[in-house]
């Protein structure tokens, strides 16, 4: 009599059954929990009669995603533009601080509460003034707001890394005589890869929320955030909600992709 083998438990025995095993069915319960939410809010919103203006129905939103799907991709893509220059000057910015205040300990002292306040001035506040700041057909107001927003999570999770080195390390780089930017550049900041992609991958939706936001206060009306304020003052509901459900596509887009950058520079931490 035989028994079938699995061939990737006889390729590997010593590893564990159900890390090997999760990867094929990591996406079922929140897919089921999704299409069960939906099912749950038709129901209620058909059979309660609630008012398009109080919550549209998923039909009616799908239906008008379709009817919009070019609107949608174009304004998406704008959006998507202003949130991905944002992100990326934002981290830059933000991982060289870092940088500069795990060098210096009296900067990094001094520099987290400057960061703090940076994090706390509300987009509805900065918005407005910087698109006073600039030409009303310019997209760097936006793409400000987005790198003021990013620049917090990334340069706390980075400056945490840099900081947090194995004094066995700290003391072999001591043994060889390298000293500062050379130890951060072997030492602390590969260690810091962990924490500066958690700060990365927080980024990444709040980049999407600050461009989306941003477009409320003028300027271009090409985003996704003009189309959802005009649709609402129009009275359209489902198609502004439409709108939103392409900001939440666009969020989950730059998310999976900070996921699929940490994996690729970070083979290692793969389960």
């Amino acid at each position: 009599m035989t028994t079938a083998v699995d061939p990737v438990v006889a390729a590997d025995p010593a590893a564990p059954v159900v890390a090997r095993r999760r990867h094929g069915s990591a996406f079922v319960p929140p897919l089921l929990v999704g299409v069960v939410g939906l099912l749950l809010w038709e129901a209620v919103v058909t059979l309660g009669r609630v008012a398009p203006y109080v919550l549209p129905a998923p039909s009616a939103i799908g239906e008008q995603l379709w009817q919009s799907r070019e609107v949608v991709w174009r304004t998406g893509l704008a959006s998507g533009g202003n949130a991905l220059i944002g992100l990326l000057v934002g981290a830059a910015v933000g991982l060289l601080a870092a940088m500069v205040a795990a060098r210096f300990a009296y900067l990094g002292e001094v520099s987290i509460p400057v960061a703090a306040a940076l994090n706390a001035l509300p987009i509805i506040a900065l918005a407005p003034i910087l698109n006073n700041m600039f030409d009303s057909t310019s997209s760097v107001p936006r793409r400000l707001v987005v790198a003021i927003v990013v620049f917090f999570p990334v340069f706390v999770n980075a400056l945490r890394g840099l900081r947090e080195v194995d004094p066995i390390h700290r003391d072999l780089m001591a043994s060889y005589a390298a000293r500062g930017w050379t130890v951060t550049r072997l030492v602390r900041l590969p260690a810091a890869l962990p924490f500066v992609f958690t700060g990365l991958r927080q980024a990444s939706s709040l980049a999407v929320i600050a461009a989306v936001v941003a477009e409320y206060f003028g300027g271009l009306q090409n985003g996704l955030g003009s189309r959802i304020t005009s649709a609402a003052a129009n009275t359209a509901y489902p198609r502004a909600w439409a709108f939103v459900v392409g900001a939440c596509v666009l969020g989950l887009v730059f998310y999976l992709a900070a996921l699929l950058l940490e994996r690729l520079v970070m083979p290692w931490r793969r389960v």
